[in-house]
């Protein structure tokens, strides 16, 4: 299953002109390319596809839909995948 989990940015560069980030899941940390959301912060709460963060959420939003995912036991599988796929990132 692939869930738009939201991440967090804890940080945020350039690669080459092109504009990246660390972006925290619940613990695992990925390497995201901010091309479409070039007015995110250090902070702020992503939700990533294939590598690209594509769209902002508020932090309240977020957490909902962490809490969400959990209280139907979906987040731990989740972060699961991410943790396995891509585990040099």
């Amino acid at each position: 299953m692939c869930l738009a989990v939201p991440g967090q940015i804890e940080s945020l560069y350039a690669d080459n002109d092109t504009p990246m980030g660390k972006v925290n899941f619940g613990g695992v940390v990925k390497e995201v390319c901010m091309v479409y959301l070039p007015e995110v912060q250090i902070g702020d709460y992503v939700i990533v596809h294939v590598g690209f963060a594509i769209h902002q959420i508020d932090e309240e939003s977020a957490q909902a839909t962490l809490e969400s995912f959990a209280e139907l036991g979906l987040l731990d599988d989740e972060l699961e995948d991410l943790r396995v796929s891509g585990e040099d990132s």
